[in-house]
């Protein structure tokens, strides 16, 4: 597949930008929306079938766009610089900002204190302890990445296991593959809640800002997304205990092990209170941000020459000033750092990059045109067309490259590519969809059958649930 996708992301460049077509008639656009395409399918197929690192493909518009002239401009300094610009975009800087914080967290343990202490306070019953590992895997992955969040949780949720079948003195291959299959799933859901969650959540932001001229605030955005996660997570911890219960399990003794834990973290450290400190102070900034933009703005155009503070801006400074503060405090070493994944944010711009092609081309105008069929459409099927089809692309391509792709070419509809954005983290059928549902594969008790069956009927279900939620939901906050 990788070989494939090698040979035919170049040559489906050239067949787009040789070939005559419609893209080559756009008035007063010249070659330049074949060369968008060009270049957008290339990083299409190579994303899709990662026929190179996806960091390494995210790069092609810093030497496509200038040689293929996508931008129209004269002089290569100003179209490189025109190419390049998307690569520091604000949200790059949030992003980075808050897996900083992530990784502050991780440091400290405390993100483990947070997953424990939710876990308790559920209880242990086989149903409440499946319904505890989901609530506190999706709430930790709401602010650190979903892979870290899953490599966290199934030590923890092995070890949960563990103790409920030497009580039973049998192997509990349905509960274990039902709590593993929650730690990938609820990894996945809690990212699509805040700003900071997903990569997927910066690209919709970004794509917005850029696309739209539309700033969806942090908090706004929360609104917007957060209520999805507690309305979706109940409905999966109803679909994986129709596969724990199959084991007929009796009470459980997970409260012993979840007590054992957090006596082995010990009482808050002042390292713990500092970190969570600034995350809250942080979070508190990025929700009050509307309010405290509007103070700050007539001081930031004075001092700036008439800058003008746009609300990434302003998100981007609190992340990092976050972030800088642990660092002078010294409660973000270098090593927490470098477990930062790196070439997420080169991901990040080369679909801001993408992007900016695609709309300085005249691409976007065209494309338009050309999916003017769905805008005719009702409602209810616009929001349906776009829930299913990003839920089936995501299942088999990262949920990153989904949302890279399918918010450049879908109407621009606000609400419709806020759908996209959460519609592709829903991807529960196939361990190729994110990290984590490879990761739980790990464990010995998922098997690609049960992740399936019931992956698959949450599938349906996510695509269901996002067309009504965001027709009634989204429409109206986003709208």
């Amino acid at each position: 597949m990788r070989l494939l996708g090698l040979l035919a992301g170049p040559l489906a460049a050239a067949a787009l930008l040789l070939i005559p077509s419609g893209l080559h008639e756009v008035p007063g656009a010249g070659h330049r929306p074949a060369a968008a395409a060009a270049v957008a399918a290339w990083m299409a197929l190579w994303w899709f079938t990662e026929a190179v690192p996806m960091a390494w493909t995210s790069l092609l518009p810093l030497v496509l766009f200038p040689s293929l002239g996508v931008f129209g401009v004269r002089g290569l300094p100003s179209s490189v610089g025109r190419s390049a610009l998307p690569y520091v975009d604000p949200y790059i800087f949030l992003f980075l900002g808050g897996m900083a914080l992530g990784a502050a967290l991780e440091q400290w343990h405390l993100h483990r204190r947070i997953a424990l202490l939710i876990m308790r306070t559920i209880g242990t019953e086989p149903q409440r302890l499946l319904l505890g590992m989901l609530l506190a895997t999706a709430s930790v992955s709401l602010w650190i990445s979903n892979t870290a969040t899953a490599v966290m949780m199934v030590p923890i949720g092995m070890a949960l296991v563990s103790q409920l079948e030497s009580t039973e003195g049998r192997r509990l291959g349905h509960f274990g593959a039902a709590l593993m299959l929650s730690v990938a799933y609820g990894s996945n859901i809690g990212g699509i809640g805040t700003k900071i969650g997903s990569p997927t959540n910066s690209v919709f932001a970004g794509v917005a800002s850029r696309r739209l001229a539309t700033e969806v605030g942090f908090l706004e955005y929360m609104v917007a997304a957060l209520p999805f996660v507690l309305l979706f997570l109940p409905l999966v911890w109803w679909v994986l205990w129709r596969e724990g219960r199959l084991d007929a399990l009796g009470p459980g003794r997970g409260s012993d092990l979840i007590e054992r834990e957090l006596a082995a973290l010990g009482p808050l450290s002042g390292g713990e209170k500092v970190v969570g400190s600034v995350f809250l102070v942080a979070a508190a900034l990025w929700m009050g941000g509307d309010f405290l933009r509007d103070v700050l703005t007539p001081w930031v155009a004075s001092a700036f020459g008439g800058f003008k503070l746009l609300g990434k801006h302003y998100e981007a400074a609190v992340a990092m000033l976050a972030a800088g503060t642990l660092v002078l405090l010294g409660r973000l070493s270098r090593g927490a750092l470098a477990r930062v994944p790196w070439d997420t944010l080169l991901l990040l711009g080369g679909g801001f990059a993408l992007a900016a092609g695609i709309e300085g081309s005249g691409l976007s105008s065209y494309l338009g045109g050309r999916l003017a069929g769905l805008e005719s459409l009702g409602l209810l099927a616009q929001y349906g067309a776009v829930a299913l089809s990003t839920v089936a692309l995501s299942a088999v391509a990262s949920n990153t490259a989904t949302v890279n792709v399918l918010l450049n070419v879908l109407p621009g509809s606000l609400p419709l590519l806020a759908v996209s954005a959460f519609a592709a983290s829903c991807d529960f059928a196939l361990p190729a969809g994110t990290p984590p549902n490879a990761i739980v594969f790990g464990s010995g008790y998922v098997r690609l059958p049960t992740m399936m069956k019931r992956g698959g009927a949450l599938d349906l279900l996510a695509s269901a649930v996002l067309t009504l939620y965001g027709l009634v939901w989204v429409r109206f906050v986003l709208g």
